[in-house]
């Protein structure tokens, strides 16, 4: 075990308060998340120097949660979070993302843009001299907030819970995890007010300053709507390959589009207007999100150079006690960010429509 963890637990008690034994761990947050194991007795685990999870026997503490109570918690948390994240499902699934190990330890992640080179030179015989350059670098630095939310259980609540044989109620867990992912799903899509930190700002996609944007035609009832809508998506693709971004890019939609994009896309036609726009060559996919607004679309392409969630931590449920141990607070957190990216030339694959 490392000297800081020997210096957390002393005699077998966890010593000083939550923000201490963080510290005192490296930034663990497994430390605030105390277990009863099998054997009855009280643990923690920890990650050891070699990188392993190891359970550590607390003598003189005793915990408050099961093992399956932390399953049984955690578990509901991220089936209500999931519900009402799909932006942010959609940047996974397409595998946009990078995580950062103990991201609990780090404030600000250090990055750089890379400027282009001049092109090749074609020549029969190669003594032609061609242009020496270097690609140039510039840093950039995206903080790492952390979004969270607190409840609370009396000892009295958990204690009856755990006699009475009936699982522990999960309602406030499954509440604030819905929060949490409201506010992570609005931090990346751009509808939360810009976060600054240490001089950097954190953008999402629909307040980006280099987005590309194009006013789109608000919809009218008809069979006019499809044909115009199309045209509108082949504009928006052709500005995002016109600054050099091929695709393969999604759209995500305001649910007011769902009206429209559902019917036929012409006269007895056997396609909606949906299929007829997942038709276009590089379209993947189109996302009905619940916090865009009137009729905004928003043309992504999916790779890392255009945007990818930073982790730092994902959605977790961390415990302390107050009022003598009375009272035994939690916290469900996670650390999850957006890094929305344009090149050195500020040109990026992000095409924002509105009316």
């Amino acid at each position: 075990m490392n000297t800081a963890l020997l210096n957390l637990i002393k005699n077998g008690s966890l010593t000083g308060d939550p923000a201490d034994r963080l510290l005192a761990a490296n930034g663990d947050i497994n430390v605030l998340r105390p277990f009863i194991g099998q054997d009855g007795r009280s643990y923690i685990s920890h990650v050891s120097q070699s990188g392993r999870v190891e359970n550590q026997l607390l003598e003189n503490t005793t915990a408050t949660m099961r093992k399956d109570d932390w399953k049984l918690m955690d578990e509901a948390a991220v089936k209500a979070a999931t519900q009402r994240l799909k932006l942010v499902n959609a940047l996974r699934a397409a595998g946009l993302t990078f995580t950062i190990p103990q991201g609990m330890g780090k404030t600000i992640l250090e990055t750089e843009t890379i400027g282009e080179i001049n092109d090749a030179t074609i020549s029969m015989d190669g003594i032609r001299e061609g242009i020496n350059d270097r690609p140039e670098f510039e840093p950039s630095s995206l903080a790492l907030p952390m979004t969270h939310k607190d409840f609370q259980f009396s000892a009295r609540q958990i204690l009856a819970s755990r006699n009475g044989g009936s699982p522990l109620d999960t309602t406030s867990a499954e509440m604030s995890a819905i929060r949490i992912a409201e506010s992570n799903e609005k931090f990346v899509l751009g509808r939360l007010a810009t976060y600054t930190y240490g001089g950097t700002n954190i953008y999402g996609l629909l307040n980006f300053p280099s987005r590309l944007t194009r006013t789109i035609t608000t919809p009218v009832g008809g069979a006019t709507v499809g044909a115009t809508l199309l045209a509108d998506v082949l504009a928006m693709r052709a500005q995002s390959v016109a600054a050099y971004h091929y695709g393969p890019w999604i759209m995500f939609v305001a649910p007011n589009w769902d009206q429209y994009l559902d019917v036929d896309a012409k006269a007895q036609s056997d396609r909606t207007v949906r299929e007829r726009i997942q038709a276009v060559n590089g379209i993947t996919d189109i996302v009905t999100l619940d916090f865009m607004q009137n009729y905004d679309i928003l043309m992504v392409q999916l790779s890392v150079d255009v945007i990818r969630l930073i982790i730092g931590m994902e959605m977790t449920t961390l415990q302390w006690d107050t009022l003598g141990g009375m009272q035994k607070n939690f916290k469900l957190m996670d650390i999850i960010v957006p890094q929305v990216r344009a090149d050195f030339n500020s040109r990026t694959g992000i095409v924002h429509g509105s009316v």
